[in-house]
């Protein structure tokens, strides 16, 4: 039996590799995902330049089954700091394999050990295999999120 996944930071250096696999997630999510100059220039930079935040590959028998990106936020109005997850992707030759189950465990661990008020995240909607994994983790629905996309966006 292998070992589980791990979680390894991804290297300024693997910048290239995680871009590759970010727009075949978005891609999965969205077919019409397209990624813009913005999105190949700083998405990469705007998560590594943030101390807040960790970017780490799923590494399961010494290969990449994915990333997951997770960070400690300030609460906007309170003195209490939230965790959130804000993706977490295992390549479909991975999935169906515990994989996310258990990285989103560690996630979630390391998240209350800097003693966070609560852990956050959003589902796509009609997601129905994250529901049903954030669900069995105990996450609820708390609400609803709308957004009025603009053209170009």
């Amino acid at each position: 039996m292998s070992p589980g996944p791990s979680l390894v930071p991804i290297e300024i250096r693997e910048r290239g590799d995680f871009l590759a696999m970010a727009e075949q997630h978005f891609h999965e999510l969205n077919p019409m995902f397209t990624p813009g100059q913005d999105w190949r220039n700083s998405y990469f930079e705007k998560i590594k330049e943030n101390p807040g935040y960790s970017l780490r590959w799923i590494v399961v028998d010494g290969q990449r089954a994915g990333f997951i990106i997770f960070g400690v936020e300030e609460h906007r109005f309170l003195p209490r700091k939230s965790g959130a997850i804000y993706e977490l992707y295992v390549v479909p030759g991975q999935r169906k394999k515990g994989i996310a189950r258990t990285c989103a465990e560690q996630v979630i661990g390391e998240l209350r050990k800097v003693s966070v008020s609560k852990i956050q995240l959003e589902v796509m909607e009609g997601n129905l295999a994250a529901f049903e994994l954030w669900g069995s983790l105990g996450f609820r629905k708390v609400s609803e999120r709308l957004v009025l996309m603009e053209k170009g966006t």
